[in-house]
């Protein structure tokens, strides 16, 4: 019997834009990287949390 394989997330080198981290979400969540680049967009222009910090910081303990 095979053990499932285990996700982790790791930063796009293919398919980046600054660091690959919208990319790597996207991939890891299996969700439109469109999608997740408008969703960090908007988060940044409306105050939501820190977008720009929680990016830095993804892109800092990324594989």
């Amino acid at each position: 019997m095979a053990l499932p394989q285990r996700k982790s997330f790791a930063l796009s080198r293919s398919n980046r834009k600054l660091l690959g981290v919208c990319s790597g979400l996207s991939e890891y969540f299996d969700l439109d990287v469109t999608l997740v680049r408008i969703a960090f967009v908007l988060a940044t222009f409306l105050g939501v949390g820190a977008p720009v910090l929680i990016y830095l910081v993804a892109a800092l303990i990324a594989d």
